[in-house]
């Protein structure tokens, strides 16, 4: 198939990743590519030239203006590059697009364009995205949520197709049987306010056991306000790492501790911590209760320190070759990109099957489209897929 990526353009689709949607939208593109798809990734100029980037603009998240400032030249900078993208797909051969960023344009334009979009919803409703998602027309627009508690979100607004779960890649996330002799607890994540990661600190200091810290700190004024605060003796921040060396780091950690201050969509860092066999403490926010099951984790009331406290010390006692059986049954990306792969072929017989109803008889002669071709040839029945 040849397939269109939209990425959001925040930050680069590449290593170290900025967030969870960062890494899936990698995960995503070469995944499918490795699959033998022709993959575009519409992204930001720094973004991973392997995935078969086209760069639309640069990253928006502008780093040494006031925030204010960088809002309003990041809103314009995306306003502009997604008008002129979906303007150029109009013209275009995909076969299929698969919108993955969280930008109104897209989804308010599907309907100007010749072949079915997917847009994968990430977040919760929020405005702009809502209304975009209230203006699409398109026939051929389909909706998926990356959890249940993400379609619920969506449902008053459009229906939602069906869920595909988040998955990781199962072998960059090794499972280490033993935790390291000294036992630490591990934090993880982007160093913003909605992350929680000041939560996480007070706990750890109740449990009594050190936190090692890792990720990007997006928000300076938090990190002055309640991180750096926060530091001492018994907590480590390890900076932004690679995926190899947050492996390692999640994986000698004796827990992992999660603690959203909003409605998790999915939790890419719980999966990665069951993967390297890590049993979790979490804040019951969001999907975060879909992948935890009590036998890999444990759940606190949101915001109570001290019931994640306690959560934690209940999840020191869990085995790890369970976390990492409970990573294996519900995260895998491989199961993740079967889904998709199903998703697109069924969207490309509803579009053959539509064209049929629309056509009339006396154009029969007229080559069809490659979509109709596809689903034909591989024994599909239009009538059944729509």
């Amino acid at each position: 198939m040849r397939i269109g990526i939209i990425s959001h353009l925040k930050y680069p689709i590449a290593e170290p990743f900025a967030g969870g949607l960062e890494m899936h939208t990698h995960l995503l593109a070469r995944s499918l590519r490795r699959r033998g798809h022709a993959v575009t990734l519409f992204a930001s100029t720094r973004s991973d030239p392997a995935l078969g980037l086209e760069a639309i603009c640069d990253e928006t998240a502008l780093m040494g203006v006031g925030l204010e400032e960088a809002a309003d030249v990041g809103f314009f900078r995306e306003h502009h590059a997604y008008l002129g993208l979906m303007n150029r797909l109009r013209r275009s051969d995909f076969d299929i697009i698969h919108n993955n960023s969280l930008n109104y344009l897209p989804v308010a334009m599907a309907d100007a364009l010749p072949m079915p979009m997917v847009t994968t919803l990430h977040t919760p409703p929020f405005c702009w995205l809502e209304s975009g998602i209230r203006e699409c027309r398109g026939r051929d627009a389909v909706f998926v949520g990356v959890s249940e508690s993400i379609r619920r979100s969506w449902s008053r607004i459009t229906p939602v197709a069906e869920v595909v779960r988040n998955g990781i890649d199962l072998t960059r996330f090794a499972f280490v049987p033993d935790a390291a002799q000294e036992r630490y607890l591990v934090w993880y994540g982007r160093i913003v306010p909605e992350k929680g990661l000041h939560h996480a600190m007070d706990a750890a200091a109740l449990v009594g056991l050190p936190l090692k810290i890792a990720g990007p700190a997006l928000d300076p004024e938090y990190f002055a306000r309640e991180i750096a605060p926060r530091m001492g003796p018994g907590t480590q921040y390890l900076g932004h790492l690679s995926h190899r060396e947050l492996a390692a780091v999640i994986g000698g950690a004796s827990a992992f501790l999660c603690t959203p201050c909003w409605e998790e969509p999915y939790g890419l860092v719980v999966a990665e911590a069951l993967a390297c066999g890590v049993p979790v403490a979490a804040f019951a926010r969001g999907a975060i209760p879909e992948i935890l099951t009590p036998d890999c984790g444990a759940l606190a009331a949101p915001d109570d320190v001290i019931g994640l406290a306690a959560a934690t010390r209940h999840a020191l006692l869990l085995d790890r070759a369970a976390c990492r059986a409970r990573a294996e049954s519900v995260c895998d990306a491989e199961a993740m990109i079967d889904a998709y792969e199903d998703l697109y072929a069924r969207c490309l017989g509803r579009a053959a099957y539509t064209a049929l109803k629309v056509v009339p008889r006396a154009a029969a002669p007229v080559a069809p489209p490659f979509a109709l071709s596809r689903s034909l040839s591989h024994g599909q029945d239009p009538e059944l897929v729509a």
